[in-house]
């Protein structure tokens, strides 16, 4: 199966884009190649762009509040029973993660907006063909470095933005975690549904890898439409018209 994420709102729009781009990081960061880890460092730097509003600690911070609040009153009451949450280790974690995100100083990323070496290399990498190698000769010799001081570099930079890698992470578990997987079935590749988007804050659909089509999801308050499109990068965009079943799982936080 293929899980398609829909978020609905700009905040889950956020967590899902800095997930993507950790993921990748921790990927990249990892491997031995210097193109390896050119490509971590420009993922940094598009992680720096999505946290650089001056508000975004204090949104988590607040979020994280929310959700504690809310776990502690289902703690007390006997419906905390049912589901997988293993409640004990939630509000644990958010605990550690709201002291951990409290104890970044300044402006999330802030160590690496202060290397002036750093933003040289991001203003270049920025343009089409700017690191190239007579633009960035420093650059060039920190890729031609063992990979071993490479990846120590990487994780110093990579440390002080964990504490908000871990906020949104159980976040999204959270969200994630309160859905219900309904089945249905888009009748010559079409399916609508009144109201999904009402109080959803993010739609996941699941659909077998096996099926040659991709879903195009649009919703709103009103109305949930998805259409399944032929996957295929050699023709132009089409409906699948064939019948195709999938799990919808409307999640809110």
């Amino acid at each position: 199966m293929i899980r398609y994420e829909h978020p609905l709102n700009e905040r889950v729009r956020t967590l899902l884009r800095l997930e993507d781009l950790f993921d990748k990081v921790a990927f990249f960061s990892a491997q031995e190649e210097p193109y390896d880890h050119h490509a971590a460092l420009v993922i940094l730097f598009e992680i720096l762009d999505v946290t650089g509003r001056a508000d975004m600690k204090s949104e988590l911070l607040q979020e994280l509040d929310r959700q504690k609040q809310a776990l502690e009153l289902l703690y007390k009451s006997p419906e905390n029973l049912e589901g997988d949450l293993d409640l004990d280790q939630i509000l644990d974690d958010i605990q550690t993660s709201s002291q951990d995100l409290r104890t970044v100083a300044g402006k999330i990323g802030e160590n690496m907006r202060d290397n002036e070496w750093l933003m040289s290399i991001k203003q270049r990498v920025g343009l089409p063909g700017g690191a190239c190698e007579f633009d960035l000769p420093s650059y060039r010799y920190w890729l031609h470095l063992e990979s071993e001081v490479r990846r120590n570099d990487l994780n110093e930079w990579i440390t002080p933005l964990l504490p908000v890698e871990k906020s949104f992470r159980i976040l999204l578990h959270l969200l994630r975690d309160t859905g219900k997987t309904e089945n249905h079935t888009a009748n010559k590749g079409m399916f609508q549904q009144m109201g999904a988007g009402k109080t959803a804050h993010l739609l996941s659909l699941k659909l077998d890898e096996s099926l040659p089509c991709v879903p195009e999801i649009s919703a709103h308050k009103f109305a949930l439409t998805v259409r399944f499109i032929v996957a295929s990068s050699r023709q132009k965009t089409r409906i699948y018209e064939e019948d195709v079943a999938f799990g919808l799982t409307s999640c809110t936080l």
